[in-house]
This record gives structure tokens, sequence and C-alpha cells, in this order.
């Protein structure tokens, strides 16, 4: 039996095909077509066990794009025994807090959700209903950013604002990279040879999306992205938290909602302090003496370490901090320049460990062995997490 996970964004199809072993899961093959809307994109598919296929072409819109999945797996035969597609939606309200069978009923009320997504949802839904047509004999299933932080306590999701604002309009902490941040505490709690249920962890998935998760029991109890991806920690192109009144004085000033929400999440955080939102050149140029990108790094980190200890705080102990995604599992500088100012919390860091990581075969401790808390790096498995969900989804289903 073979799951097709999906993961639709404005510009790209993310995609993976994997089938069932006795032991679990074995991915087949995993693909990539970029640029839909652009002048030049590309169709990438990297089976298992060969080298990556890339294919130069002109990729219109999202139509366009699955279509270039299909072919893909088709050319390959990968779509032989294809029984159920995943698709990772990344805001499902209240309403949606476990993986959920797509209708048209259910497709509606996501599009409902897009404004508390722009950048998400609305490519996603996109990709939902080509995909449904595209595979319509196959079953369609949702799997939520936002559902792993269902378990936030009241205190958590709350916002100090009027009750009508939260039961009219649901101005409320949700929470995102929930499959992320799910995904690496197990994989945290099996490297640590312990239950989850008896872990506190802090897992930081760092990329050009950013969030921190403070997990008790294996519950989310707290989380820094909040209504929307918008809140908590400097991302690639996004602020994280900011006074609420910056928004205000900008539109007196003469901008528009529009232009202050466009900006907020498409021209700031590193980009909109250091020039670039790719970590790399930042490094690069901060090497070469530009005081912008290395302010730039030196704010994402301060955030995140705010963040560390805040959780610290909330959690009253703390068995390991994880890092995760593209910065978190390859970038050494950002990982030192998160742990080492935390000496004096207990958290060290073993610099050559660091500067080897690699959690390509699985995690990896970057601090002492015999100290705690543990530092680890894992590498997200999202696309696992999902198919493995739309198969339980199936299983419960049958």
């Amino acid at each position: 039996m073979r799951v097709l996970v999906l993961n639709t964004g404005s510009s790209s199809v993310k995609y993976e095909v994997f089938a069932t072993r006795d032991d679990g899961l074995a991915s087949l093959a995993s693909g990539l077509v970029e640029g839909i809307g652009e002048e030049a994109g590309a169709s990438h598919l990297t089976p298992a066990d060969a080298t990556r296929r890339t294919d130069t072409v002109r990729v219109d819109d999202h139509d366009a794009a699955l279509g270039l999945v299909v072919d893909a797996l088709a050319g390959s035969h990968l779509d032989e025994g294809l029984a159920a597609v995943g698709h990772r939606v990344v805001h499902g309200g209240e309403a949606f807090a476990e993986p959920t069978v797509l209708t048209d009923a259910v497709v509606e009320r996501l599009d409902d959700l897009s404004p508390l997504a722009p950048l998400h949802n609305p490519p996603a839904v996109a990709g939902i209903r080509v995909a449904r047509e595209r595979w319509a004999d196959l079953p369609h299933v949702a799997v939520f950013d936002t559902a792993f932080h269902q378990t936030l306590p009241p205190t958590a999701y709350r916002y100090a604002v009027p009750e009508d604002w939260y039961r009219d309009h649901g101005v409320r902490r949700f929470g995102f990279h929930g499959t992320s941040h799910r995904c690496v505490a197990g994989l945290a709690a099996t490297a640590l040879g312990r239950p989850l249920a008896d872990l506190k962890l802090i897992t930081l998935h760092l990329g050009n999306g950013a969030s921190a998760c403070a997990i008790d029991d294996g519950r989310s109890v707290d989380t820094s992205m909040g209504l929307s991806p918008l809140a908590g920690l400097v991302m690639g192109t996004r602020s994280g938290d900011l006074d609420p009144g910056v928004v205000f004085h900008l539109v007196r000033a003469g901008m528009s909602v529009d232009e202050v929400e466009r900006t907020l999440n498409r021209a700031s955080g590193l980009l909109g302090v250091g020039g670039s939102n790719d970590v790399r050149r930042l490094r690069e140029a901060a090497a070469a003496g530009d005081d912008a990108a290395r302010l730039a790094l030196d704010v994402m980190a301060r955030r995140v370490r705010a963040y560390v200890g805040a959780y610290l705080a909330e959690l009253g102990g703390l068995d390991a901090v994880v890092f995760t995604a593209g910065i978190g599992e390859h970038d050494p500088a950002t990982r030192a320049a998160v742990i080492e100012p935390l000496a004096h919390l207990g958290l060290v860091l073993d610099p050559a460990a660091n500067a080897a990581a690699d959690a390509a075969d699985g995690p990896v401790r970057i601090s002492p062995v015999g100290t705690a808390p543990a530092v680890l790096v894992i590498a997200t498995a999202e696309e696992a997490t999902i198919a493995a969900d739309t198969l339980a989804v199936m299983d419960g289903a049958r």
C-alpha cells in the first residue's frame, strides 16, 4: 500500500511517496515542483535508490504543478498501489483538532480559515482542490499544523482581549509546526531512552518559518506562534513578536492594512533586518563585516534564547532542548548562539559534537554525555508523520 503526501505552498509543491512495510513506512521517492507562476520553474524527483532528476519547465499554476506530480509518479510507476493522499494544512482553527478526511464541506471550511494563514492556507486549499480532482477515486486526508497545540491550556492560548473577540472572531493562540514538534518530541524520547510522558522538552523548529514549543508529558503546553504564523520567533521574512501599536502607527502614517500585512509577512524578519532570508548568506556577509547581517543573526538568536528561558520557567524543569528544521539541523553557529549564553541555566554545548552534527541518520546529542538537560539535533520527518496519520485515519474509517 502506498501513500502520497502533498505539501502545497504558494510557489511550490513538495511531495513524497511512502510504502507500508512490516517495520513501518518506507520512503520510495520525494519530489518538488517549484517556480509556480514564475518565469522559470522546475520539477525534481528523487527516488530513494537513485539520483535526483530535474526537468526545467514553466509552471503556470497549481493545476500545472499537480499535473507534473502526476506525470512524475506515473513515469516512475510510483502511483501503482496508491491508496490515499495526505495533505499538510497549516491552519485548522478550533474546528479541526485531528487529521480529517477531506470532503467538500471541510474544504470550504478551510477556505474560510485562509485569512488566519494568508501565506499557507490559500495555496494548500488550491492544491487540495486540484488533487481531489486528479485523484478523485482516492481518499484525501488533511493533517493540521495546529492540531498538536489543541492541548494548550486557556492560560496559554487566551489573549487578554474582550471575550467577544475570542467568542465571535476566534482571537486566540493556535500555534503551528505541530506535526514537526510532535515528530521530534517522539524521536527525542527514543533517543533518550525514556517514555515521552516522563519528559519536559523544548523543541525549536528553526527554518524560514520558525517556532518554539514547550512539551510536558507529550503534550504541547505553550508555543511561540499565535493566531497566525506571524507571531513568535524572528523568521526568514516574518517579523515574529511585535508591539501591535506598530500596525496602528504605520496605518496612521499612510500605509494600507494590506501593505503592513504583506511587509510583516514577506519583507521582515532576517530579510528586513539583514537583507537576506538565507542564514548562509547572512553568515558570509557578517564574516565580511556586514553589520546589518550580524545584527539580523543576533536578533534571531536572542529571540530564541528568550523563549527557551521562558519555557524552562514554565515547565519547571527540562530534560532536553531539540533543534530541528533547516536552520536548526544544519547551522551549528545558530545552535551555539542559542545554547552557549544559557550555561547559567544548565545548558552546555559540546563544540566538536555541535560542529560535526549530522542528523540525517538519526538524533545527535550535541551536549556532553552525562550533562543535563540534553541538547539534541533531530531531523524532522513531517511527511512521514503525515503519511502515518493518513493511514491511521483510513484504518479508522475502514
